[in-house]
């Protein structure tokens, strides 16, 4: 065996130690200034060269160390030496040594910030903050959650949100600045890292965060990847023993079942294509419902909250209704955790109960000791309208219209039927396996191009009672909201020719998109991308909210309706809102209005008015 030579040792050390950084290489030069300095000084007393000083005596050795520093570091200095041409020499030989070193030092510092500033673009450095919003993941979602959560975090003093995805940090700062702009008081900061690496997942320091979004990412294995997010966070050796606040988001319905044996009670499942179609169901069949979702998901307007108000205890909930100014109540959280949206009028508020309430802020959300003026002469009886059969035309094709066909299968009354035209092949087979377990309705399906006219025409448009278009799948975000709006264009036409008025909600992608198909005069417009986005933002902020929307979304739970007006009050008079509330409250809570002559008017969140002063 080959053993090491001594000068190999001292190479091999060497260049351990310089392998260390620039701190080590500073090291090296520092030690070399001092041998230099030393031997100089040395080799100049040796030789009798000692310059005098302004006492005209010779100067000491420690003044000739000052000396030949001042030369090593200031090569000017020389200038105003005299002596021997010996000594003359020395000095300038120090001299040379002495730029020789200074200018390694520079290099090597600048070299050393230089890394440095490559490891802070990099994005791998610890996250020292407590108390912040951690998001997992990147997609196209994270521009609206972010958007929302800063208005959210407006009256905040130090919000940071934190955000580590397996993308590099310049072009998440770059994106965010372009697509965000001033973030106001909340501060957002980016790291590098797979959120599915524990030692990556260390960096954004999530055991002090105060919620943690887990985002899919936009490939084949969204959930997979989404689940082992989650298993790193409540399975991490390094745990906190609080419970952990996660909302995560999912594509397949199939992945549920698992992703909760994962997340357990610390984590709040955002099934996404299940809640679009939940929302597109809902919406075709009343306009502008989409709209009333947009103001209670964002952060803008009015939202839900909880409070404890111990004013109302012992009254029932009906006669709570009417205690809110500024405020609409829908529903209680029981003091065991139960959600109600919608409990029984009769049903009496005990101590620890909580409101639910639709308010522009928590703190707005109070109790009220005047009685309201109710005209009583102005409330209609209830009205009794039989469920007819309808017909329903679907016009494209993706992964979430199963979905939409047996939801839509719950609503609608016996003896319905829906047409689909797709050209997608998958559509038939996927047709003949729903047919079996719906109950209500009828399904056939039309092959063909749903942006072609000569197609659109022959399914006679003007025969439905609804007309819904989906979003391409497995296309370009904007190509297929070109297709959307190609359809929705003829459409539009075919209309105005024949006189007719189609009822017809789309889902867009985009919501960019949505202002430039105001010209189609749609009714309604499911944005889908953005409509998720919103929920996870809100549920984030306050977990118990999981449970509110559910219900709202569901078919067998408390839906939200848009009914018209005449049904409850009379219409030729001026009313406050405490009459309407007092007109619905038979079987119903009266939430707001919306006046059809702004229907079409963007800046008039179209005629929405959620959550009126019931005062006026």
């Amino acid at each position: 065996m080959r053993r090491a030579t001594f000068r190999e040792h001292l190479r091999y050390r060497f260049d351990n130690s310089m392998a260390r950084g620039p701190g080590a290489m500073i090291g090296w030069l520092f030690l070399v200034s001092v041998l230099l300095i030393v031997l100089v000084s040395l080799f100049v007393q040796v030789t009798g060269q000692v310059p005098s000083g302004e006492d005209h005596k010779p100067i000491g050795f420690g003044g000739l160390l000052w000396w030949n520093l001042m030369r090593a570091l200031d090569s000017g200095a020389i200038g105003g030496d005299s002596g021997t041409p010996l000594f003359l020499a020395t000095m300038f030989a120090m001299t040379l040594g002495g730029i020789f070193v200074v200018s390694m030092l520079i290099g090597v510092v600048t070299s050393g910030i230089e890394a440095r500033l490559e490891e802070l673009r990099k994005g791998r450095s610890f996250v020292a903050e407590e108390g912040h919003t951690l998001i997992l993941g990147w997609s196209s979602h994270v521009f609206t959650i972010l958007s929302e959560l800063v208005v959210a975090n407006a009256n905040q003093r130090r919000a940071c949100i934190v955000i580590l995805a397996d993308k590099d940090k310049v072009e998440m700062d770059d994106e965010l600045r372009a697509r965000l702009g001033p973030t106001g008081r909340t501060r957002i900061v980016c790291r590098t890292g797979s959120p599915i690496d524990l030692a990556d997942l260390e960096i954004a320091n999530p055991h002090a965060a105060r919620s943690i979004i887990v985002l899919a990412p936009e490939d084949e294995n969204a959930d997979s990847s989404v689940i082992k997010s989650v298993l790193a966070i409540t399975n991490n050796p390094g745990r906190r023993a609080e419970p952990y606040h996660i909302v995560a988001e999912l594509r397949d319905a199939r992945n549920l079942e698992a992703a909760r044996l994962v997340g357990r009670e610390e984590t709040s499942l955002i099934l996404v294509d299940d809640l679009i179609s939940r929302i597109m169901v809902q919406t075709c069949r009343q306009s502008g419902l989409s709209v009333v979702y947009t103001e209670l998901l964002d952060f803008g307007g009015d939202e839900i909250y909880f409070a404890e108000l111990p004013g109302l205890v012992g009254r029932t909930f009906g006669e709570a209704l009417s205690a809110f100014a500024d405020s609409s109540l829908i529903g209680l959280r029981r003091h065991d955790g139960q959600i109600l949206v919608h409990p029984p009028m009769d049903l009496a508020i005990a101590a620890g109960d909580r409101v639910i309430a639709i308010s522009a802020d928590d703190d707005t959300v109070r109790a009220v000791p005047v009685q309201p003026d109710i005209d009583e002469a102005a409330i209609r009886l209830p009205v009794t309208r039989i469920p007819q059969p309808e017909r329903i035309l679907v016009l494209g094709w993706n992964e979430r219209a199963p979905t939409v066909i047996t939801e839509l299968d719950r609503y609608v009354a016996p003896g319905s039927s829906m047409t689909v035209v797709s050209d997608i092949p998958e559509a038939a087979q996927v047709l003949d396996e729903l047919r079996h377990g719906l109950e209500r309705q009828s399904v056939e399906l039309y092959v063909g191009d749903t942006t072609d006219r000569r197609v659109l025409e022959a399914m006679r448009p003007g025969g439905y009672d609804h007309i819904i278009t989906l979003s391409s799948d497995g296309t370009d975000v904007q190509e297929a909201d070109g297709r959307t709006l190609v359809t929705l264009l003829h459409l539009r036409d075919m209309a105005s020719r024949s006189g007719q008025d189609f009822s017809i909600v789309s889902e867009m992608l985009d919501v960019r998109n949505r202002e430039l198909a105001q010209v189609t005069q749609a009714d309604d417009f499911i944005v889908s991308d953005r409509l998720v986005s919103l929920l996870i933002s809100q549920v984030s902020e306050n977990g118990g909210l999981k449970a509110v929307f559910d219900d709202l979304f569901r078919a067998e739970g408390s839906e939200i309706y848009l009914k018209p007006a005449s049904d409850y009050v009379a219409l030729d008079q001026p009313l406050n809102f405490y009459t309407v509330l007092e007109a619905a409250r038979r079987n119903e809570i009266a939430i707001g209005y919306r006046l059809r002559s702004e229907a079409e008017s963007p800046k008039l969140a179209y005629g929405v008015h959620l959550n009126p002063p019931s005062r006026v």
